[in-house]
């Protein structure tokens, strides 16, 4: 009945992003042909007769608030798998929480208590280290989602096979990253016009040194907050700013508490799909063809809704009275040449071991 459930509810989600403006998620190939496939995916999977092999039922969770992109695309992936298997290979997926937060989750899986997690970049960290080079400050800031794609998901990408291989090191299947060139964005009650408005800005922000490092080296103030906090600390001024993606700041009523809404790029919106390694390897070669073929073409159908999704929440905070700012590209140029950002990149990278080169090269060739 649970899995049963989770294949309705992704059905249904997916129709109601569709419904927003989406394109026709009918043929996720079309909408977004420069999705590559996993290693070991392959189009004849649906094809393959499963009949004869055992049936596995797998756990999965996530964390996600309802409706967000990785709850989407946990059940999608969950409900393409059954399909895909005629209901030989079936996920029972948990979203929200169910099962706990993101270190909750993660820690189950690394125990191969539950074996799949949809979460994004931050939580990782803990488990694999050279996720640290999702916090390099706007490196994806410039790129468009099918040159970001690329590089994260390509099979004959440098940087997929290097994030990969760390994931295995940790004990991981790193199957798929969900994205579309969408960020985390900054509001705030100050115009963000230029560089030096940041000055002493006194911004709420995750918990997260790098993260932190940033902001400090273009003269803000990083100020980390529990989220249940942020709106009345916005409210009596204790902060100026926050920083999120755009659908959090609509669904949190930041427009009734902030005036600006800067475009400024700085961490990618991502989702991954990560599973036990064990669990994979114990997989027949035909599941895990199926379910690779099931998480590329949920990033295909799913992928294709997140920029319109992005869009049509930064339109409404706008039409709620924010005003937006835009950046030029040189915007990004001059914040990555600050000192303090040069010195932050060097520190990741070092710490990743040239991971962060390794993905800046992928980026300005892919």
């Amino acid at each position: 009945m649970k899995k049963i459930t989770a294949m309705l509810l992704a059905g249904t989600m997916i129709l109601s992003l569709a419904a927003c403006g989406g394109g026709n998620t009918s043929k996720p190939a079309a909408s977004n042909p420069a999705t590559s496939k996993p290693a070991g995916s392959t189009p004849a999977a649906s094809d393959a007769d499963y009949s004869s092999l055992p049936k596995v039922e797998l756990i999965g969770a996530d964390s996600t608030g309802k409706g967000a992109a990785g709850q989407l695309f946990g059940e999608l992936v969950s409900a393409k798998v059954d399909e895909i298997t005629g209901g030989q290979l079936t996920i029972e997926y948990f979203p929200n929480g169910e099962l706990g937060a993101d270190a909750d989750i993660l820690r189950q899986m690394k125990a191969n208590e539950i074996q799949m997690v949809v979460c994004q970049t931050a939580p990782v960290v803990s488990f694999v280290p050279e996720v640290a080079v999702f916090d390099l400050p706007m490196v994806f800031a410039k790129y468009d989602g099918t040159t970001i794609d690329k590089v994260l998901n390509g099979s004959d990408s440098a940087f997929k096979t290097d994030l990969g291989a760390a994931f295995n090191n940790g004990g991981f299947e790193l199957l798929g990253i969900l994205q579309n060139a969408t960020y985390r964005l900054t509001t705030a009650n100050k115009d963000l016009k230029t560089l030096a408005d940041f000055k002493d800005l006194q911004i709420r922000t995750m918990e997260n040194p790098n993260h932190m490092a940033f902001w400090t080296a273009i003269g803000a103030q990083p100020t980390p907050m529990a989220w249940n906090e942020v709106y009345f600390a916005l409210q009596s001024g204790n902060i100026a700013a926050q920083e999120n993606a755009a659908d959090t700041c609509v669904g949190s009523n930041l427009n009734e508490v902030q005036k600006y809404l800067a475009f400024t790029n700085h961490i990618l919106y991502a989702n991954m799909m990560i599973m036990n390694q064990d669990a994979y390897h114990d997989l027949d070669p035909l599941y895990q063809q199926a379910l690779n073929q099931a998480v590329t073409e949920a990033m295909a159908e799913i992928s294709a809704q997140l920029a319109t999704i992005d869009a049509d929440n930064k339109a409404e905070l706008e039409n709620r009275g924010m005003t937006l700012i835009e950046y030029a590209p040189e915007f990004y140029d001059e914040v990555l040449a600050v000192p303090g950002v040069v010195d932050l990149y060097k520190s990741i990278d070092d710490s990743i071991g040239g991971l962060g080169a390794t993905l800046q090269d992928a980026l300005a060739n892919a």
